[in-house]
C-alpha cells in the first residue's frame, strides 16, 4: 500500500472559466506516482501556482473531448518539451483519444522531447498498476466519455505472533504474499496461517460530465471519495440534464446510496456565480457533501478496518 493517496483540486468550472473559477482538472497522487484527470484550458499555469510540479506528471486521464476538459493539454506538453522533459508521458482516454491528441498536438512548431503513450479505454476496462488500479464506466454523456475510479491495492496485514509462533524468517514474509504460499523448513506455510486480515485499498472515484446514472451508485459504491460533476442547483435539472449533466441534488443522492465517506461537488456552470448554494441543496441529502474549489487538499485517510481474508485476489 501506499503511504499517501492524495487529491488537489486545481480546476472545478466548466464550460468556460470565470476569475477565480479554473476549467475541470485534479491531481490525484499515488506517493511518487503523479496522475491529472482531465486538463482544462490553463491548467499549467495553476499547477504552476500549486504546490505540484507539472514536470512530474506520471499520467494523463481525460474523461472526454470536450474542450473544457482537454484544450490545456496541448500547452502543458509543450511546456514540458521547452524545460527538457525525458521521461515518457501516458494519456489515457476514451475511443478517438489517439485520432483527436495526435491533431491537437501537431498545433504550432515544437519539438518534443520525450515519448508519449496514448491509451484509449473502452467502458469496464482495468488498468493496473504497481500499487493502484484503474476502472473505467461509460458515462451517459453527448460523447463519448468516461468516468475513472481509482483503487489502492488491497493489504494483507501479518499477524506477527502468528510468524514468530511458526518461525519464519522476516525475509521470507514477501515470498508468501506475492505467491501465495512458502516452503519453509519441509513445511508448506499459506498466507492464510500468517494473515490478520484483509486492508481494503483506498477507492477515489471522478465522474467527470454525465447525466445521472444508476450504474455509478455500483461503480463508486464505498468509495472513499466521490468527485462528481454538480453543473447546477436542481431547479435547472431538464435542461442540465438534456446537456448531459447532472444537479447537485441528483449527485447527492448518488452519494448517499453508494454509501461513499466523502463526496465533493464539482465543475460548476459559469451561471452559477457562487455554488454555496448547491452545497446546501447537497448537504440536505448527504452530510458528508463538501465543495470543490482550486488549490484544495485532501489526503485521503488509510483505512484502519481488516476483513476476513476470504477470496482476495489483490496483494501487495
Amino acid at each position: 500500500m501506499v503511504s499517501s493517496f492524495k487529491i488537489t483540486f486545481i480546476g472545478t468550472g466548466g464550460s468556460w472559466p470565470v476569475p477565480g473559477r479554473a476549467m475541470p482538472c485534479i491531481v490525484l497522487q499515488s506517493d511518487d506516482v503523479t496522475n491529472l484527470l482531465d486538463c482544462g484550458e490553463g491548467s499549467q499555469k495553476r499547477i504552476m501556482e500549486s504546490k505540484i510540479s507539472f514536470m512530474q506528471i506520471d499520467n494523463i486521464f481525460l474523461t472526454h473531448f470536450h474542450g473544457d476538459h482537454f484544450l490545456g493539454i496541448i500547452g502543458l506538453i509543450q511546456s514540458m518539451s521547452f524545460n527538457g522533459r525525458e521521461k515518457p508521458l501516458h494519456i489515457y482516454g476514451p475511443i478517438m483519444a489517439r485520432n483527436i491528441l495526435q491533431n491537437a498536438l501537431s498545433v504550432g512548431y515544437y519539438t518534443l522531447s520525450f515519448d508519449i503513450f496514448v491509451h484509449e479505454l473502452l467502458p469496464d476496462q482495468v488498468v493496473q498498476f504497481d500499487d493502484f488500479k484503474v476502472r473505467t464506466l461509460k458515462n451517459d454523456h453527448p460523447v463519448p466519455a468516461l468516468s475513472y475510479s481509482f483503487e489502492e491495492n488491497d493489504l494483507v496485514k501479518i499477524d506477527r505472533k502468528k510468524v514468530d509462533s511458526l518461525n519464519i524468517p522476516d525475509r521470507r514474509i514477501e515470498e508468501i504474499r506475492d505467491k501465495g504460499f512458502a516452503e519453509i523448513d519441509g513445511k508448506v506455510i499459506t498466507l492464510d496461517m500468517i494473515a490478520a486480515g484483509l486492508k481494503k485499498g483506498r477507492k477515489v472515484v471522478y465522474s467527470g460530465d454525465t447525466r445521472p446514472m444508476e450504474s455509478m451508485k455500483t461503480f463508486a459504491y464505498g468509495a472513499d471519495v466521490l468527485i462528481h460533476e454538480t453543473t447546477t442547483d436542481s431547479q435547472y435539472e431538464p435542461k442540465v440534464n438534456e446537456f448531459g449533466h447532472t444537479s447537485s441534488r441528483q449527485a447527492a443522492l448518488i452519494a448517499s446510496d453508494a454509501k461513499v465517506k466523502r463526496f465533493y461537488l464539482f465543475h460548476y456552470s459559469p451561471r452559477i456565480p457562487d455554488p454555496k448554494d448547491l452545497l446546501v441543496e447537497a448537504k440536505g441529502i448527504f452530510k458528508d457533501s463538501y465543495l470543490s474549489r482550486e488549490f484544495l487538499e485532501y489526503d485521503v485517510p488509510k483505512r484502519t478496518d481488516l476483513m476476513p481474508l476470504g477470496s482476495a485476489t489483490s496483494q501487495e
